[in-house]
């Protein structure tokens, strides 16, 4: 703590109340619960879960309302309580063919096995606003899941397999060795990183950043311009293997969303050509996050493919270190406290500086007056 802070515990103590009426509201609005939040602005809770990495809807519908709806508070209180927790175990990879798709779409086919499934979207709304949910008492219930298609929620297999199968593009292998992935959480970055470090920093990162990025190079630095091979959105099996039973067992689902973009590569020296694969995974449904996301981890991949770095969105190190905006809100923020020692020594080196320029000219003005009265 500073210690300029300590002597301020009374203003400290009544800005907190302020805090907690600021975060009430209005008393005669009826306050909105941690429930309510996670049913209604799940969108919001989806990435408070990917950015803070801890997959529960309930913590992050509460650090969201704790945090009067400010995203990146919410995601600091929630990665707080991780810290708290014990680990105990570690879960198999996770396998998206497994999903149980609620959306999944591709740009590039037609014509999908199991059809293009719009599922929850915007993106075939009109973006005006709709009036009648001012009111909100008795809003038209959505459809219940028992009154949708059999079909809804199976697996489907995905549309750009058969690129695969063809040569046309890049099959998804591990890495030489198939080295355990490092854990960010538990292993401060170290660069250059390998790929799946990078995939953990962009998942955690923050959105606008990561959007910033990835469209950045869709503007020119580091030009690309990808296709969507596939975008789904779904509940994803969790499985762990208990050393007491030695094989894999389920113990539940997490709501993912996966992207896949695909982008053109002329070949080099040593890759054939065809398409290579930017990927995105984050918990919760997030494809914005999720493509811009693979944007940015196919641009990373540039010295995979022998292709100049001339951008900032290919420097590894510029994008990860500044992506989290935990940290980056930790750096800007401390401004706000005292910095009463560190403001008066700065104070003093700048009147110096002040005083020895003003002896300096003095001295030259000095200096240039007799050779003056001499020319007269």
């Amino acid at each position: 703590m500073y210690i300029a802070v300590k002597g301020g515990e009374q203003a400290i103590a009544a800005s907190l109340e302020l805090l907690a009426a600021a975060r009430r509201g209005d008393t005669a609005v009826p306050e909105l619960s941690a429930a309510q939040v996670r049913e209604q602005l799940r969108l919001a809770v989806d990435r408070v879960m990917a950015e803070a990495s801890l997959y529960d809807p309930d913590l992050a519908a509460l650090a969201l309302k704790q945090a009067r709806g400010d995203v990146i508070e919410a995601v600091f209180l929630l990665r707080a309580l991780r810290t708290t927790l014990p680990r105990w175990g570690y879960a198999e990879p996770l396998d998206t063919a497994r999903m149980r798709v609620q959306r999944r779409i591709s740009a590039i086919f037609k014509d999908l096995p199991g059809g293009q499934l719009l599922g929850p979207t915007y993106d075939y709304t009109q973006r005006l606003l709709d009036f009648e949910l001012a009111g909100n008492d008795n809003p038209v219930p959505a459809a219940p899941l028992a009154d949708l298609p059999a079909d809804w929620h199976q697996p489907l297999a995905s549309p750009i397999d058969e690129l695969t199968r063809q040569g046309l593009l890049e099959p998804c292998v591990p890495s030489k060795g198939d080295p355990v992935p490092p854990d960010i959480t538990r292993e401060p970055p170290a660069h250059p990183l390998p790929r799946t470090a990078r995939l953990q920093m962009l998942a955690r990162a923050d959105e606008g950043w990561v959007l910033g990025m990835g469209y950045s190079t869709q503007r020119g630095y580091a030009y690309t311009h990808p296709f969507a091979g596939e975008i789904r959105m779904g509940a994803v099996p969790v499985e762990i293997v208990p050393d007491e039973l030695g094989f894999a067992i389920e113990i539940g689902e997490v709501l993912l969303t996966d992207c896949q973009l695909i982008a053109h590569f002329a070949g080099s020296a040593t890759r054939p050509p065809q398409f290579t694969r930017g990927q995105g995974l984050v918990f919760g449904h997030g494809e914005r996050k999720a493509m811009a996301m693979a944007l940015t981890d196919r641009v990373l991949r540039g010295d995979e493919f022998e292709e100049p770095a001339t951008s900032p969105a290919q420097d590894s190190e510029f994008v990860l270190a500044h992506g989290d905006n935990v940290e980056a809100s930790g750096f800007v923020q401390h401004l706000k406290l005292p910095h009463y020692v560190t403001f008066e020594s700065e104070l003093l080196h700048v009147r110096a500086l002040q005083a020895a320029r003003d002896e300096a000219l003095a001295a030259i003005e000095r200096s240039a007056q007799p050779a003056a009265e001499g020319t007269e």
